[in-house]
């Protein structure tokens, strides 16, 4: 009677526990209570508290999604602190002319009126010191002194400029193709160096620029001229031809009579730019 009574004391408690069980699964393990977002655990855990308390943070695991980041994009390192969003005005081939104004600007160069603020004589411009002529593009360019050249007033238009290339000179080349060039100046201190340099020495054989210490720059047609200069006239091409020995006369005649490089081709173009400082 006593074993009787103890085995269905002992069946009670059993079924008190169980009934217990059912009712609070406090005992879920947290593998089941990390479970996927639509299945039943996730449901029992927004209904009770004592779960949530249980809840860990969510592994990383090959499995998991990538986090979104495009609403709050990481910061760009530093060497990247130019990005497509938000272009350098100087390598927005958009903004290339107010790039280049900036830049002028930056050297000291100003534009001016040829018209009514030019700053030499143009009959004596030419003489002794002489102008550098500079052609070509971003790719590759020249620049020679010359002696000879005009300011003045063609075809209706007074801002016309006119300059000879013999016809060996490398700067020939880059003239005959070139929509536009430039005639530069330089300040007293260098002019002198500078256009015997340039004047006695042939681009074929090197960079006479980098030897000079000068440095390239362009303009918004992307005509190249040098940033040390004083003074700068961008002229777009309007005619060139060689020179006919057969209309040739006395001091013509006797010039080329003794004249390795060559007949000299005229250039004649019309100012777009003038920048001075």
């Amino acid at each position: 009677m006593k074993a009787a009574n103890a085995l269905n004391f002992l069946l009670a408690i059993a079924l008190v526990l169980m009934a217990a069980k059912l009712h609070h699964p406090v005992f879920i393990s947290d593998d089941d209570i990390i479970g996927g977002d639509d299945g039943p655990t996730a449901i029992w855990l927004s209904s009770n508290p004592l779960a949530r308390s249980k809840e860990k943070p969510a592994q990383a695991s090959s499995t998991a999604p990538a986090a979104d980041t495009s609403a709050t994009p990481a910061a760009p390192a530093a060497s990247d602190a130019v990005t497509t969003a938000t272009p350098s005005p100087a390598r927005d081939a958009g903004a290339g002319e107010a790039a280049d104004r900036r830049a002028a600007a930056q050297e000291g160069l100003q534009p001016f009126d040829v018209r009514t603020a030019f700053p030499a004589n143009p009959f004596d411009i030419f003489t002794g010191k002489g102008m550098l002529l500079c052609a070509g593009d971003r790719e590759k360019s020249n620049a020679m002194t010359i002696g000879w050249g005009g300011l003045g007033t063609l075809w209706g238009r007074n801002d016309a400029v006119t300059v000879y290339v013999a016809e060996k000179r490398y700067t020939k080349a880059f003239m005959d193709k070139a929509a536009y060039f430039t005639v530069m100046a330089f300040d007293k201190e260098r002019q002198a160096a500078i256009l015997e340099y340039m004047g006695s020495r042939s681009g074929r054989e090197g960079d006479k620029a980098a030897a000079l210490g000068l440095h390239l720059a362009y303009t918004a047609n992307g005509t190249p001229y040098y940033e040390e200069a004083e003074m700068v006239l961008e002229c777009e091409m309007m005619y060139s031809a060689p020179f006919d020995p057969a209309g040739m006369r006395a001091v013509p005649q006797r010039l080329y009579s003794n004249f390795p490089a060559g007949v000299h081709t005229m250039y004649i173009g019309r100012i777009v730019t003038a920048l001075k400082k």
